[in-house]
C-alpha cells in the first residue's frame, strides 16, 4: 500500500470548464490564465488539455520557454511584460506579446534596436494600483508605442479589477467606466475582465476575457465554491488512512495537545502534511472525507500526517482513501478552515506528491 498523497488531475473537467467560459464570454475570446504551473496542476499539462484557448497568459517568460517547447503555438502573454532590457530579445525570439505598464518598459522599446515587430497590451490602471499607466497618462504611452516600427500596431488595451468578485460592488463599475473613457479614444481590441468579471460584469467582457480559477473548477467569490457556477474541480488531493487508534476521553491529540478528546473515540491517522503541501493553519474540524462521510481534523497538521476524528466513520479501516479536497470535497471549504483560499491551497503541492491523469 503507497502512503504518497496523490493529486489527481481531472482533465475532462479542465475542458469542461473552459467551454463554459467560453459561453459566458458570449463570443470574446479566451485568455487561459496558466501561471504558477497552473495553479499548480501542471503548466504543460494544462496547456495540453486547454490547447483550444486563443491564448495562454503567464507571468514569466520562462514559462513561454516551456510552453514553446513543448509545440503550443498559440498566443503567450508574458502578464507583466519584460523585467529588463534585454528580454526583449527572447521574447521576440519566442514570439510572446508582452503587457506594458510602465515607463521604464517603453524607453526600452524605444531604445531597442530590433526590427521584429512585438506584439503588446497596453495596461491602465483603473483603480488596482499595481501596474498600469494612470488613464491620463495612458494617451500618451499609447502614442509612444504606436510611434515604434517595432512595435505591432495592433495594440490591446487592458485593465485589472480589483473587486470584482464582489457583484454588488460599485469599484468595479467606477473601473469600468474609467477604462472605457480612455478606450473610447484609441483603437484596439478590450480586455477587462478576469475570472469574477466574466461571471457577474456582463457589460466588462470586452474583445478578450482572461481566465484562471474558474479553469481549475476554482470559486472566485467568497462563500461560494466552482461547483455554485457550474464549474468541475479539476484536482482531487487524496491519500491513506495508515492507523486506527483508540484514545479515552481527556487525552490530548498532536503536538502541544492543541485538541483534548471529549469521549473514548477512534482517531485515525492520514498520510499527508504541510511537506506535501496541505495547509499547517487547518484547523481543528477541517473536513476530510473518507467514503461518503465526513471525518474532522483533530490537532495539529504536522509535517507528514494528520489525525482525524472517526466517530462519525466507525467502519474506517487501514488503507482507505482519504480526500482532502476536490471530487466530493469542495476545496474552497478546506480554504475557509485555513484560513486561505482555494488558489493558495492548489499553488502549495510539493515535489513530494505525485500527479496523475484522470481523462474522464
Amino acid at each position: 500500500m503507497s502512503r504518497t498523497a496523490v493529486a489527481t488531475i481531472h482533465l475532462s473537467a479542465l475542458r469542461a470548464n473552459l467551454a463554459r467560459v467560453r459561453s459566458l464570454a458570449q463570443g470574446a475570446n479566451v485568455m487561459a490564465v496558466i501561471k504558477a504551473d497552473g495553479y499548480g496542476h501542471g503548466l504543460e499539462r494544462v496547456a495540453r488539455t486547454l490547447a483550444d484557448a486563443d491564448a495562454f497568459g503567464v507571468a514569466a517568460i520562462a514559462d513561454g520557454q516551456r510552453l514553446r517547447a513543448a509545440g503550443h503555438r498559440q498566443r503567450i502573454v508574458v502578464l507583466s511584460g519584460p523585467d529588463e532590457a534585454a528580454d526583449l530579445a527572447e521574447m521576440r525570439r519566442l514570439k510572446l506579446d508582452a503587457v506594458i505598464h510602465h515607463d521604464a518598459q517603453i524607453a526600452w522599446l524605444e531604445a531597442d534596436r530590433d526590427a521584429r515587430p512585438l506584439r503588446v497590451w497596453l495596461k491602465i490602471d483603473t483603480g488596482m494600483h499595481r501596474l498600469g499607466f494612470a488613464p491620463h497618462d495612458a494617451l500618451a504611452a499609447h502614442a509612444r508605442l504606436t510611434a515604434l516600427a517595432s512595435v505591432d500596431r495592433d495594440i490591446v488595451l487592458m485593465t485589472h479589477f480589483s473587486s470584482s468578485d464582489e457583484f454588488d460592488n460599485a469599484v468595479t463599475a467606477e473601473q469600468i467606466a474609467r477604462f472605457e473613457a480612455v478606450a473610447a479614444r484609441l483603437p484596439g481590441a478590450r480586455c477587462l475582465s478576469n475570472s469574477a468579471g466574466v461571471l457577474g460584469w456582463p457589460a466588462a467582457r470586452g474583445d478578450w476575457v482572461r481566465t484562471g480559477g474558474l479553469l481549475y473548477g476554482l470559486s472566485v467569490v467568497d462563500g461560494k465554491c466552482g461547483e455554485d457556477f457550474g464549474f468541475a474541480p479539476a484536482m482531487t488531493l487524496s491519500t491513506r488512512l495508515i492507523a486506527v487508534n483508540r484514545i479515552t476521553k481527556g487525552e490530548r491529540v498532536g503536538y502541544a495537545g492543541t485538541w483534548t478528546a471529549p469521549a473514548d473515540m477512534p482517531v485515525g491517522v492520514v498520510a499527508i502534511g504541510y511537506g506535501d503541501g496541505y495547509p499547517r493553519s487547518a484547523a481543528s474540524g477541517t473536513p476530510v472525507l473518507l467514503g461518503e462521510r465526513l471525518a474532522r481534523i483533530v490537532g495539529r497538521v504536522s509535517m507528514d500526517l494528520v489525525t482525524i476524528d472517526l466517530r462519525d466513520v466507525p467502519d474506517a479501516r487501514v488503507g482507505d482513501r482519504a480526500i482532502l479536497w476536490g471530487r466530493g470535497l469542495p476545496i474552497e471549504t478546506v480554504a475557509a478552515h485555513a484560513g486561505t483560499i482555494a488558489y493558495d491551497l492548489t499553488c502549495g503541492m510539493t515535489r513530494r506528491v505525485l500527479f496523475v491523469e484522470d481523462a474522464g
